[in-house]
Parts: structure tokens; sequence; C-alpha cells
């Protein structure tokens, strides 16, 4: 019986970390995206790397990814310009570096 009570609370503890870490990922990549928009916006030219949005003053440092635990955001560069005083194109998006799947089945990879 007691093993039964602590299998099910290591179990929603386990859940309970995952869903608190999607939830800081949610928010760094929301973070993140709002200060490349911002960065872009006001300078006219993309970001060529997170660092520029450091370097300029919009972050004090890169975020950590919570599900890798590292700096190591894959980023999206295209050809895309935002505005139409931008001069050149850069990073326009971010995403987690992990391949594994979220609680909703989706990978961390593709928010």
């Amino acid at each position: 019986m007691v093993l039964i009570l602590v299998s099910m609370a290591v179990a929603n503890y386990t859940l309970s970390i995952k869903r608190s870490r999607e939830g800081v990922l949610r928010e760094n990549l929301f973070t993140l995206r709002k200060e490349i928009n911002e960065y872009t916006l006001d300078k006219q030219k993309a970001p060529q790397t997170l660092d520029d949005l450091v370097t300029a003053g919009y972050l004090k440092k890169v975020p950590i990814d919570p599900m890798t635990n590292n700096a190591d955001w894959v980023v999206e560069q295209e050809d895309v310009l935002l505005s139409v005083d931008q001069q050149n194109p850069g990073i326009t998006d971010v995403h987690s570096a992990s391949a594994a799947s979220a609680s909703d089945g989706t990978g961390y990879n593709t928010w």
C-alpha cells in the first residue's frame, strides 16, 4: 500500500516538474521572439546572433533552454524583412534545441 502511494507521488512530482519546465520554455521563447522583433524594428536590421540582443541591451543574458539546460537555441535566419526600413535580414525565430516530446505530444523544437 505504501509503495503504491509513493509511486503515485513520484509520478505526480515528475509530471509537475515537466510542466514547470515547459512553462519556463514558453516564457523564454515568448521573450526571445519579442526582443528579436523589437531589435529588428528599432535597428532596422535583424540580429545576426542572439548575443546581439545582449550587446544592444535588449536582454541581460541569453536565457537557458530549460529542456537542454544550455543556451543552445536553434535560430531561424531568413531573408524576410519585417519593416519597410529594414536593411538586412537575419534571425526571425527561435526554437528549443531539444528533440524530446512535450506533455501534449508535440516536440519542444516545434514550439
